[in-house]
């Protein structure tokens, strides 16, 4: 890392000839930061090494690192040496005249209007770990000396097979894992044929948009809606059509004239993303009539059905009537850790076989270690047990976040009544902005999502997403009275 850190501060410095010495080496250094090329957290080499790499005299290095601290892009630690912040300071921007040397100027319409638009509504947080953070399990807590015992010994006698691209959607031995998995948790009916393999779901509404919808087709999505899927879609030309989600899930419309049916309908009706809520049996009956009526493909989206805390688990969509016209997406992101990049989809046999084919073409399949230690990790039974572990681990943090909540705030502010998934969503009163109170809790190192955010019309509700699975039952309480601070500097109430 250091001798690239150095190669590139070389180049910086030689193209940068105007000016002191070490107002050079600070201003090369401060633009990397600016640019993420060096990234929070970073450790800057000692001054010493980093003098000697440069051919400059210490004192140099020294009066820039003084430059940069004294500004805020970095900090110190006793004993530890020099870091980048996570913090920018307020107002600190590259200077306009400041680009790399072998930076290009990009033109005003470098990008595709669609690659602009996925630019302009970008959802993903550069933290993906810490209090509150939505959506990301106890990464900490994965017995990762159980997965590698199962590597080791598949290893060793691994075929040359399992080292190329797959045409098959995945490893074979993954696709029956989830077939006997799915048929139990699940309730899913399946065969091992319909199941394809992807590298998250967004590789999977990425293909069923290439390869179900044109460009024009209409997607309906609820509202709100998890960012992500209103950006593939998007970017793939589908028009998306928001419609408004209640305390029974998504509240559909009477059937469309033809010309406005939907391609897809994209729910998630085990535990609707964000609200929480889960979509009544009338409902659910209400939406695979009305597919079939319309000719449309229902996409559902499982993502963390595994957590609920509470009664029974409710079946999923695809299993309420034979030949459903549904597209099942699970995903291992949330159960296991989200860098591991596996889900799957179960699709009707109908659409199964030229699917893989398409899979194939567009993404060559691959990782079939990865997924045949998966498949073991399953079916020796490791994983339903780590589930089982996280759920009493993830009830515990949910109660003490409610318990705070309903404390600080009042009933009305606990809006999650579903006792299910990793996050609850808290109410705001209504002066409150979410967007600027989640910026202002950011700097102080709690990052939460601001409910506003999720929607595409104008009928906003204030609030914030707020994860607890990755936080430590004991920092709990600590990190929600830094929330609660921000909250009153705007409200100007004290925190009681």
């Amino acid at each position: 890392m250091r001798s690239l850190l150095t190669d590139m501060l070389l180049q910086r410095l030689s193209a940068h000839t105007q000016g002191p010495l070490h107002r050079r080496l600070y201003d090369c250094i401060r633009l990397a930061i600016l640019e993420g090329v060096i990234g929070a957290g970073s450790r800057l080499p000692p001054t010493r090494d980093l003098a000697g790499a440069l051919s400059l005299s210490r004192n140099t290095v020294s009066t820039a690192y003084e430059q940069l601290l004294a500004e805020g892009y970095t900090f110190t630690r006793a004993g530890s040496g020099t870091f980048v912040t996570d913090h920018m300071p307020d107002g600190a921007m590259a200077p306009v005249n400041e680009q790399p040397p072998a930076s290009r100027r990009l033109a005003e319409n470098e990008f595709s209007q669609r690659g602009a638009h996925l630019l302009a509504k970008t959802g993903a947080s550069p933290h993906q770990w810490g209090a509150f953070m939505p959506g990301v399990p106890d990464v900490s807590n994965f017995p990762h000396g159980l997965w590698r015992r199962i590597h080791s010994r598949l290893i060793r006698r691994i075929k040359p097979d399992y080292l190329t691209y797959s045409r098959m959607g995945g490893s074979p031995d993954l696709q029956q894992a989830l077939v006997d998995y799915l048929r139990v948790a699940r309730s899913v009916n399946c065969e091992a044929q319909q199941i394809i393999i992807t590298e998250g779901t967004h590789q999977a509404v990425d293909l069923l948009a290439k390869m179900l919808c044109n460009p024009g087709d209409r997607a309906w999505i609820e509202e709100p809606c998890y960012w992500g899927l209103r950006n593939v879609l998007t970017v793939n030309s589908v028009e998306v059509v928001p419609v408004t989600v209640d305390n029974q899930g998504i509240s559909l419309p009477d059937v469309p004239a033809e010309g406005d049916a939907p391609r897809l309908i994209c729910v998630t009706p085990s535990h609707q993303y964000p609200t929480g809520a889960v979509m009544s049996l009338t409902r659910r009956q209400r939406l695979l009539a009305l597919a079939q009526e319309c000719g449309a493909w229902v996409v559902e989206d499982d993502y963390d059905s595994e957590f609920r805390y509470s009664g029974n688990p409710i079946p999923a969509l695809q299993s309420l009537t034979p030949q459903a016209p549904v597209i099942y997406i699970g995903t291992f992101s949330k159960t296991l850790y989200p860098g591991l990049r596996i889900s799957y989809m179960v699709l009707p046999l109908a659409l199964a076989e030229q699917m893989r084919v398409a899979h194939a073409e567009l993404y060559r399949g691959g990782h079939w270690i990865t997924q045949l230690v998966l498949a073991q990790f399953i079916a020796e039974g490791h994983y339903a047990s780590h589930i089982r572990r996280m759920r009493l681990l993830y009830g515990k943090r949910r109660t003490v976040l409610s318990r705070l909540i309903l404390h600080y705030l009042g009933e009305d502010a606990l809006r999650d009544d579903s006792n299910a998934g990793l996050h609850l969503v808290m109410s705001l009163p209504e002066e409150v902005d979410d967007e600027r109170l989640a910026r202002d809790a950011g700097r102080q190192g709690i990052y939460v999502r601001p409910l506003s955010t999720y929607y595409l019309t104008s009928q906003r509700k204030k609030g914030l997403l707020l994860g607890y699975a990755c936080v430590d039952e004991a920092a709990i309480e600590p990190a929600f009275s830094v929330l609660m601070a921000c909250l009153a500097r705007q409200t100007g109430a004290g925190a009681s």
